[in-house]
């Protein structure tokens, strides 16, 4: 009788962090230590693994040796054969083809829940660094190029089809009324916080839970980031994420910057964004030669540029900028607008 031989099976997995021929050269060499395996390939330009093994080693030996070659194995493709495999070079007897993969799964490739943590911590932090990066970059861009445009702009001009306008002008080119107004009227700490005015915070919470009106904390720093990089809403994400732009616009731009940017992006009514079309559509002038009066108004609108108008005021909007032009004087005789000014 012939002597009887061990099964033999040929596998394909996919490795993670293959970069040179030495890394793959040191995984082969690990894999040969394992019993039962008796060939090891390793492609390292396409990320691919092949073994000659006997059917008893299992496919957490084979992740266990290629994650001491300081590799990740995250995916298996179905054996070539099932079957006993004769000496090397033998053809592999045909096999049925394989069921259609599952959804989102690509085909011919078989998943367990190991792969699946391996690929996560595999790639969730190279994203993650990634998407800080890029976040840095961002910031970096704009903080000398005007923006071309905002998530509020591409929602109203091309999802709701409204005509948008808008006209960016630098610092110089906006009444320095206007700068005080807002200010007076929105971040009266502007100069003198790093992005978060967290008395104000807590006095709108206190304010929350006596089951008074609630209002907005928001600095101008922080209305910056969330129209420049992010898109409206309250959950917990966008607040998150709004909060990571503040410091980083705190700490790469001036604040000059901010203010140059928050009010050449901010809505001034129904698709009316920056100082200069607001400006123009409300007073028919350009920013440059707003009145003190004027300017008040425009500031006023701010918390509700959809429902409120800036000419003719209505009786809210004539009220608050009134008190908004008087705190605006005593922003200028106070230079609590030094940072901010053109």
């Amino acid at each position: 009788m012939g002597e009887s031989r061990t099964p033999v099976e040929i596998r394909r997995f996919r490795v993670a962090g293959l970069d040179d021929a030495d890394g793959a050269a040191r995984a082969e060499q690990v894999l040969m230590s394992v019993p039962g395996i008796q060939q090891a390939i390793v492609d390292f330009e396409h990320q691919l693994l092949i073994v000659r093994t006997a059917d008893y080693v299992t496919d957490e030996a084979i992740a266990e040796a290629v994650e001491a070659a300081g590799y990740t194995l995250i995916g298996r493709k179905q054996a070539m054969s099932s079957e006993a495999i004769g000496d090397a070079g033998t053809t592999p007897a045909p096999q049925a083809a394989p069921e259609a993969a599952p959804a989102g799964q690509s085909a011919g490739w078989t998943w367990n829940r190991g792969t699946i943590w391996q690929n996560l911590l595999f790639y969730i932090p190279r994203l993650a660094a990634g998407a800080v990066a890029f976040s840095l970059l961002l910031t970096l861009v704009y903080r000398v190029l005007p923006v071309p445009t905002t998530m509020l702009m591409l929602g109203e001009g091309v999802f709701a089809g409204q005509s948008v306008s808008r006209n960016w002008v630098p610092l110089e080119q906006i009444s320095p009324h206007l700068i005080r107004s807002v200010i007076a009227s929105e971040d009266a700490e502007f100069c003198r916080h790093w992005g978060f005015d967290f008395k104000g915070m807590q006095d709108a919470w206190k304010e929350a839970r006596r089951g008074e009106r609630l209002r907005g904390a928001s600095t101008i720093s922080q209305q910056t980031a969330k129209n420049v990089f992010l898109w409206s809403g309250r959950s917990w994400v966008r607040k998150g994420l709004e909060a990571w732009f503040t410091v980083l616009i705190e700490a790469l731009w001036p604040k000059r910057r901010i203010m140059e940017v928050y009010l050449n992006v901010i809505e001034w009514g129904p698709g009316v964004f920056g100082a200069d079309a607001a400006a123009r559509k409300w007073f028919g002038k350009p920013a440059a030669r707003l009145t003190r009066l004027e300017a008040a108004r425009l500031a006023a609108i701010l918390p509700n540029p959809r429902r409120y108008r800036a000419n003719p005021p209505g009786p809210y909007v004539n009220s608050r900028s009134y008190t908004i032009s008087a705190r605006a004087q005593s922003v200028d005789l106070n230079g609590i607008d030094r940072c901010a000014r053109p």
